[in-house]
């Protein structure tokens, strides 16, 4: 049976890897694919420290994203509930939906921070009345505020 060899990855290979991973393939697959198709580079020990080198400035990177995402979390918690002022008709009905773009919108207004739109998980919203609306954040952060819609 042939010897493997170590290759570091140098994009993205499905079913194989990650950018700057450190992978282990047959020789002829290195030799016919991955090398000419500069997928992937020979793991030298020049190599291994750049690698190293990029993981922990991911690391760092991920790290401050994370404590941004604590301080706008707490930002948003302070705000406590925010109102959408929305045209009403039978029934305490608004009319249209109360949308995640209106939501950024008020938190944009209120707080002043740059929220996605697409981060933002709330209910059907049809009817005047209080609503939670869930915000994520970052991956492990996410913030709930509640939502007032009054009609205008």
């Amino acid at each position: 049976m042939a010897k493997r060899v170590q290759l570091v990855l140098t994009k993205d290979v499905s079913k194989l890897g990650k950018i700057g991973d450190l992978v282990e393939v047959a020789p002829g697959y290195a030799r016919n694919y991955l090398i000419p198709q500069s997928l992937a580079a020979r793991a030298t020990p020049g190599i291994l420290k750049q690698v190293e080198r990029r993981r922990e400035q991911e690391r760092l990177r991920q790290l401050e994203l994370k404590q941004q995402a604590t301080e706008q979390k707490a930002a948003l918690e302070k705000l406590g509930s925010l109102k959408i002022a929305k045209q009403v008709g039978e029934n305490e009905a608004i009319f249209g939906t109360v949308t995640t773009q209106d939501v950024a919108d008020v938190i944009q207004a209120a707080a002043n921070l740059e929220i996605d739109r697409r981060g933002i998980a709330i209910a059907d919203i049809s009817k005047l009345g209080t609503y939670k609306a869930e915000i994520k954040l970052h991956s492990e952060v996410t913030a709930e505020i509640n939502i007032e819609v009054v009609s205008n």
